[in-house]
């Protein structure tokens, strides 16, 4: 019994070490993201989206890696004309990265972004 117990021990920390365990990413806030933000580019606006006239708010979903990169981005609301140009804008942000107990965990946040004609 104890010999089982060990060794199930012994393949968590394994498991844990090599990142099996992860948990889901930190949810964080707007503000606290952007508080975080160590480098960022300004959105385009787009062309097309001059010559229609279109403009608004639109509001990413991001998932920040350990280092502080954004690893992933995908769209939560907003014209398909200016979601894309947004999420390529928030890909070159940098952040400091999030911890959890200490550590740099993944974080997942959201971010809205307004287009407007100069």
């Amino acid at each position: 019994m104890l010999r089982n117990l060990s060794q199930s021990l012994g393949l968590l920390l394994i498991f844990a070490a090599c990142g099996v365990c992860d948990g889901p990413p930190k949810k964080v806030s707007q503000a606290e993201a952007l508080g975080a933000v160590v480098s960022k580019v300004a959105p385009e606006y787009p062309p097309i989206a001059r010559q229609l006239h279109i403009s608004g708010s639109v509001t990413i979903e991001l998932t920040i890696a350990e280092s502080g990169s954004v690893e992933s981005t995908s769209a939560v609301s907003g014209n398909p004309v200016l979601t894309k140009p947004a999420m390529d804008t928030l890909k070159k942000w940098k952040f400091k990265p999030f911890t959890a107990n200490g550590e740099p965990v993944k974080a997942q946040t959201q971010i809205s972004i307004d287009f407007r004609p100069n």
